[in-house]
């Protein structure tokens, strides 16, 4: 799923797009992408984009009448931008893979795919702020707040950091890829209970967010160059552990492990982050059962296995 550094890099490239540019039309191409009722999709067209911001993990596009579209990209969404694009009916429009969404502006076409077959991916439209404000879950943005703040927000429930981290109530824009990110550059366990972290701790916690989003929202930033962005993905080969199952920790060496849950998993390096502990991953620790390392000592010393 987008996360932080990409959507903020949708969010420049839309602004210096269709910023002050009139909708000319759009069609919603799938039944359940829009899912409102009020205001109607035909009240915003020949109405002038305005602001383009992001709200949690949706890219909110301001129009004239105080209208708003709030688009959620979910795990497979993506954007695409054309400087400009022929007309099509909306039968033609159909039949191309993936496209849920299509809206022509006076300076181009956005177009809005989602990869797979499950449809999560969806657009809101809103009328007023107050409206807007309801689709926002309420996590804290991480550079509008203070450490206090931050440290509060942890501490309000019990849970794993990670879970905590990913959690859009507690904290916007983070999910499971740059959680892990975070948290190795913190050199903390991903399973670390929140009411056992002391003041320390959350400071180190604190600044590895905002390292960690700012340094990849910038890396993102450069690397497509004023382009609009094309390769938007979870997996990243700077990346430290994110997607690294097996790969050597680019800090110690040690092989990247990790934890399958649901759609999810985490990926962590036991000697930075866990103390030398390899967690049980549920599928292959019942594959393995006993001889299913327990420490880095043990991981080092299966067969075929060597730093």
């Amino acid at each position: 799923m987008p996360e932080y550094p990409d959507i903020e890099n949708y969010v420049e490239a839309l602004r210096d797009r269709i910023s002050g540019s009139e909708l000319l039309s759009w069609h919603f191409l799938h039944p359940f992408l829009l899912r409102t009722v009020e205001p109607s999709p035909e009240s915003f067209l020949g109405l002038e984009a305005g602001s383009v911001t992001r709200r949690g993990k949706r890219i909110v596009i301001g129009f004239e009448k105080d209208l708003y579209a709030a688009i959620h990209l979910m795990i497979g969404g993506r954007l695409h931008w054309k400087e400009a694009e022929p007309a099509e009916n909306t039968a033609a429009l159909r039949k191309r893979g993936g496209t849920l969404f299509l809206a022509r502006f006076s300076t181009g076409t956005l177009s809005f795919t989602e990869a797979g077959t499950k449809r999560r991916a969806s657009i809101h439209l809103a009328h007023g702020t107050a409206a807007l404000d309801a689709l926002d879950p309420g996590g804290l943005e991480l550079f509008d707040t203070t450490l206090e703040e931050f440290a509060g927000r942890l501490r309000s429930a019990n849970h794993t950091v990670k879970r905590s981290l990913t959690d859009p109530r507690l904290f916007s824009g983070i999910g499971n890829a740059y959680s892990d990110e975070i948290l190795h550059a913190a050199r903390m366990s991903p399973f670390l209970q929140t009411s056992r972290m002391d003041d320390g701790q959350i400071a180190e916690l604190f600044d590895a967010c905002r390292n960690v989003l700012a340094g990849w929202k910038n890396r993102l930033t450069e690397e497509r160059k004023g382009q609009f962005p094309r390769k938007v993905t979870a997996f990243h080969a700077q990346m430290a552990v994110h997607g690294k199952y097996g790969k050597p920790c680019p800090v110690c060496g040690t092989p990247v492990q990790r934890i399958r849950y649901a759609d999810n998993e985490s990926n962590y390096c036991p000697r930075c982050q866990t103390g030398g502990t390899v967690y049980a991953d549920r599928a292959l620790s019942r594959l393995l059962k006993d001889d299913w390392p327990r420490s880095v000592e043990e991981l080092e010393n299966l067969p075929g296995r060597s730093r």
